[in-house]
């Protein structure tokens, strides 16, 4: 099965949210240093890598084009990689992914960032509506805390409740980083 490294809106702002407690940035730290890794990973065996990237409206920390919009330098990203520009929560709305994951004939994600319940959850319950096998990077996604949990209780929540989330014979699995393995071919395990 031919695989992708999707990540997901890791960009300079993404977590520039006035009052964010350390733990939330020093979490985003850790999250990038496991995304770089996939990142080094996935290139090394031939896996196509693909960064999507959010799109924010006139005045949103994502404003498109502005500084804090710009993918996080310290990913390890190429010219090469695929960048897919979107606009909603969900990574295939009116994008262009599925059409990329296509042209390579791509069956399985393994899918890391940001925000875990929004973006990040949305994309891997989409995906594997339409019938791709997914991997959750477990320790590869964050977000900022919410008024009722904090950023630890989410991403636990989503690992939890995402962990074999099916649909027909498409499944995902929630896996720790140092568990994803890629293969030279396109495979992943």
């Amino acid at each position: 099965m031919t695989t992708a490294l999707v990540i997901i809106d890791v960009q300079k702002n993404i977590l520039a949210i006035p009052g964010a407690r350390p733990a939330v940035l020093e979490r985003f730290d850790e999250v990038r240093g496991w995304i770089a890794h996939l990142v080094d990973e996935a290139r090394r065996a031939d896996i196509l890598v693909i960064f999507v990237q959010h799109d924010g409206a006139p005045g949103h920390r994502l404003q498109a084009g502005s500084p804090g919009w710009e993918i996080c330098e310290d990913l390890n990203r190429s010219p090469a990689d695929t960048v897919v520009r979107k606009t909603a929560c969900d990574s295939f709305h009116e994008t262009n992914l599925q059409a990329a994951l296509a042209a390579r004939d791509i069956r399985h994600l393994v899918i890391a960032g940001l925000m875990t319940q929004y973006c990040v959850d949305t994309t891997c319950r989409r995906a594997v509506g339409l019938g791709y096998d997914v991997t959750l990077v477990a320790d590869g996604h964050t977000t900022s805390d919410s008024a009722l949990l904090s950023v630890e209780q989410i991403v636990a929540h989503h690992n939890a409740v995402l962990d074999g989330f099916n649909v027909e014979s498409a499944v995902l699995t929630v896996t720790p980083a140092s568990d994803v393995k890629f293969k030279n071919g396109g495979e992943a395990t």
